[in-house]
């Protein structure tokens, strides 16, 4: 089996969303203030709504857990850690 890797700029799956908040243990409300994107936004990627936010808003929100210390794994089985600062 593949291991997962480090990706930079994939885009931002639901599932890696809300692992990432849950890891820094941050809200929605609190990732929205840090990226510049809507709360409904968040949960519209997070509740895998059809009408998801654009790419633009995914790479800010991803950008954002990033500066916090996410690590996004792509891959087969995506998913997230976290590093160091």
């Amino acid at each position: 089996m593949p291991e997962a890797k480090a990706g930079a700029g994939s885009p931002l799956g639901p599932e890696q969303c809300r692992m990432a908040r849950a890891a820094l243990r941050m809200t929605v409300d609190e990732l929205a203030e840090r990226a510049g994107v809507s709360h409904s936004a968040i949960s519209r990627l997070e509740n895998d709504h059809p009408c998801a936010p654009a790419n633009d808003a995914l790479a800010r929100l991803r950008t954002a857990l990033e500066a916090r210390g996410v690590v996004f794994l792509d891959g087969d089985s995506p998913g997230v850690r976290l590093g160091r600062l």
